[in-house]
């Protein structure tokens, strides 16, 4: 199980110390670093910015939404940063949700699937830069119609060559329906809130996709899943647990509407759907104190890994045991390389 580091997300400001954290990834030896956005920072920037520095690591978007700019133009950033790189991009994709595609991009939200699946065709298209590109989507039109636009759209093709035609995509899934699809078309996984409890139905839900797979995508074997996992080391497990309840007070109670909460669901599915209508009913209540004290130590560990050095050394080898290639470690920038030594030892 290869390491990776995700940067996090940005408040007011840049995260104070990531540029030193992503040279002590590739230092440490870790195998890729992500960036992410949501409404506010962009992903592709600070990954260029600070990615800029590095020489070997990858350089992953964890994730870059998918209404956030159109296929074609996140083909175009996937092949500008995969030469700039020296071919260390990976795109990672993820439809967001409806308060923020509506609210945010002024977009419609429906049937994020099929719409990802059209988005995914077109990137994947512009990267083989075998013709100029078309396609007639229900939700993707290229050249627009002329009954919608001027009538003189073209089919056009990339000016740039792509450095390598098969950049590596990868899906944000959190449904079963969705990280089936993931196995079908993508060329690896993105889940939030991986638990080794779940890994028996997680393996089977990426079987079944594997079985859609065209034979023109990469191997199963080379198939990736790289969770992000918040690691935090602490003098004792309820301490570092502390560290971690507020991100999935946030998740389970503030993230999504009430009734559209895709991360929440994930949190349903493990077995603390009690657990969280009380974390949503306080965080929704402007009561963000109580929503993170409401969030169980066993939740967070199923979720963390959190404690001492030995507390996470034992819970190692159930992580080892899963479907995961990548642990994408969630950290306070100044402990990575204490996590990493755990990590790897």
């Amino acid at each position: 199980m290869r390491l990776g580091y995700h940067t996090g997300y940005w408040s007011a400001g840049p995260p104070p110390g990531a540029q030193e954290a992503v040279l002590a990834a590739e230092q440490l030896g870790f195998d890729s670093v992500w960036t992410a956005e949501a409404y506010g920072s962009d992903a592709l920037t600070p990954l260029a910015w600070w990615g800029a520095r590095t020489s070997r690591i990858r350089l992953g978007t964890a994730i870059a939404q998918i209404s956030a700019r159109t296929p074609t133009a996140a083909a175009m950033a996937a092949i500008t940063l995969d030469h700039l790189s020296g071919g260390r991009f990976v795109l990672g994709l993820g439809a967001s949700g409806p308060q923020v595609v509506e609210g945010w991009y002024g977009q419609p939200y429906p049937r994020p699937l099929a719409r990802t699946r059209e988005y995914v065709a077109i990137v994947r298209q512009v990267l083989a830069r075998e013709a100029p590109v078309t396609f007639d989507g229900a939700f993707y039109r290229l050249p627009l119609p002329a009954d919608q636009g001027s009538g003189l759209g073209k089919a056009l093709r990339s000016t740039v060559h792509p450095l390598r035609a098969d950049i590596p995509i990868h899906l944000a899934a959190e449904g079963p329906r969705n990280t089936v699809m993931t196995a079908e078309i993508g060329d690896g996984w993105l889940p939030l809130f991986y638990s080794p409890r779940m890994d028996d139905e997680y393996r089977a839900l990426l079987a079944e996709g594997f079985a859609l797979r065209a034979p023109e995508r990469r191997p199963v074997e080379e198939f990736e899943v790289t969770a992000t996992v918040p690691v935090v080391l602490g003098d004792d497990i309820e301490s570092a647990a502390d560290v971690v309840r507020p991100f999935v007070a946030l998740y389970a109670g503030g993230m999504g509407a009430k009734g559209a909460n895709f991360h929440r669901a994930v949190l349903d599915r493990l077995g603390y759907s009690e657990a969280c209508d009380e974390i949503q009913a306080h965080y929704l209540g402007g009561d963000r104190a109580r929503a993170t004290a409401a969030v169980p130590t066993e939740l967070v560990r199923d979720i963390a890994l959190v404690g001492t050095a030995d507390d996470i050394k034992a819970q190692l080898p159930a992580w080892r045991a899963t479907a995961i290639t990548t642990m994408l470690v969630q950290a306070d920038p100044r402990t990575l390389p204490a996590v990493a030594q755990v990590l790897t030892a």
